[in-house]
């Protein structure tokens, strides 16, 4: 019997020892806990932080690469705007007696505009508008007193959108009173 005495002793011994240290934990353990769980929380929000950022950098380079390709032809089109300015010139400085001349010019002219309107390349930029600074640039001002404020008495050379973007400003004489 003391055998089993012992054993029993050992058992309930070995219990005590196991719910002493699972029931409560000391300072230094919470201590512990609490810095570890401070380190999961830490590196959760940097890990969420960091995902975000890699999102929105996704996003933006996607936003970036379809504005390059929606604007591609861009730089081929201003090229194309000085000459489409010298033809206008050309014909509104002929006369008369150059009449197929002029014709043939015309022509020219009506296929360039006509193939950027097909690209979305619109003009503008007409006599009597309001002058506005995000499409027009002053040259200079005048008076006209048939114009109201700020409307354009003259345009040197017209402003063009391409897709809605302004690719060029039109050059105008404003009115100023």
């Amino acid at each position: 019997m003391p055998e089993k005495f012992k054993k029993e002793t050992k058992k309930k011994r070995k219990l005590k020892s196991e719910k002493s240290t699972t029931s409560k934990p000391s300072v230094k353990e919470n201590e512990v806990i609490l810095s570890l769980e401070n380190q999961v929380s830490e590196i959760n929000d940097k890990h969420l932080r960091l995902k975000a950022e890699f999102d929105n950098f996704r996003r933006r380079k996607i936003n970036e690469l379809s504005s390059l390709l929606k604007y591609d032809g861009e730089n081929v089109i201003k090229g194309f705007l000085p000459i489409l300015d010298d033809l206008h010139r050309m014909i509104e400085s002929s006369n008369a007696s150059e009449k197929s001349l002029l014709d043939g010019i015309k022509m020219v002219e009506s296929k360039i505009e006509n193939f950027l309107g097909s690209l979305d390349v619109k003009p503008f930029g007409d006599r009597g508008d309001t002058m506005n600074a995000e499409l027009h640039d002053a040259m200079i001002t005048q008076t006209d007193d048939k114009l109201d404020d700020n409307s354009i008495i003259s345009v040197f050379e017209n402003g063009y959108t391409y897709r809605e973007k302004v690719i060029r400003h039109a050059k105008v004489i404003v009115n100023k009173k």
